[in-house]
């Protein structure tokens, strides 16, 4: 089993910044991809960067030159840096993996529990 584990999210006014933290345990022997979605009420579950393990990332264009995604596979982690936030921002932030718990076991996806930002205009 695998387990996610997310820090980081809080409430800022906009403009602010937050990192948000993941980091992954359990069961691990590789982590293909790992990303970050969000969910805003009333809303669908969208992805707003994603990262694979040779460090090339994907944005959503909402996002696109505020948030910056990182990963330090050493310690099964993924960050999320958010700069200059905007109430529209304002959402629960899922940790996604894709982890294989053997080379002989298929790539499985787990999500973190969630943690919240509210940006305040």
């Amino acid at each position: 089993q695998v387990q996610l584990v997310e820090s980081g999210g809080g409430l800022v006014q906009a403009g602010g910044s937050l990192r948000l933290s993941c980091a992954a345990s359990g069961s691990i022997f590789s982590i293909n991809a790992m990303g970050w979605y969000r969910q805003a009420p009333g809303k669908q579950r969208e992805l707003v960067a994603s990262i694979i393990s040779s460090g090339s990332t994907n944005y959503a264009d909402s996002v696109q030159g505020r948030f910056t995604i990182s990963r330090d596979n050493a310690k099964n982690a993924v960050y999320l840096q958010m700069n200059n936030l905007k109430p529209e921002d304002t959402a629960v932030y899922y940790c996604n993996a894709a982890v294989k718990s053997s080379s002989i076991i298929r790539e499985l996806r787990y999500w973190g529990q969630g943690t919240q930002v509210t940006v305040s205009s």
